[in-house]
């Protein structure tokens, strides 16, 4: 139990060493980064969100030829 203590404070250090090194040494003014930072975590979301609508279109055609008695071709 110790040692995963230990283990968990030094993780907990680290990630705050790291959080302030690289807001220090960031090449972007605050805002900028931050801007940036949103722009990127609203691309990655919109991503996801066009990349879960086409596997539900594919599940959706599966769902329904399998409702028909066709067989499935199941994708690797």
């Amino acid at each position: 139990m110790r040692k995963v203590l230990g283990f968990l404070a030094g993780l907990i250090c680290g990630a705050l060493v790291g959080l302030v090194v690289g807001l220090l040494l960031a090449p972007y003014a605050g805002p900028e980064l931050r801007e940036r930072i949103r722009a990127r975590v609203e691309d990655m979301i919109e991503k996801g969100r066009e990349a879960a609508a086409l596997r539900r279109a594919e599940l959706e055609a599966q769902l329904e030829a399998f409702k028909q008695g066709k067989p499935l071709v199941l994708q690797e």
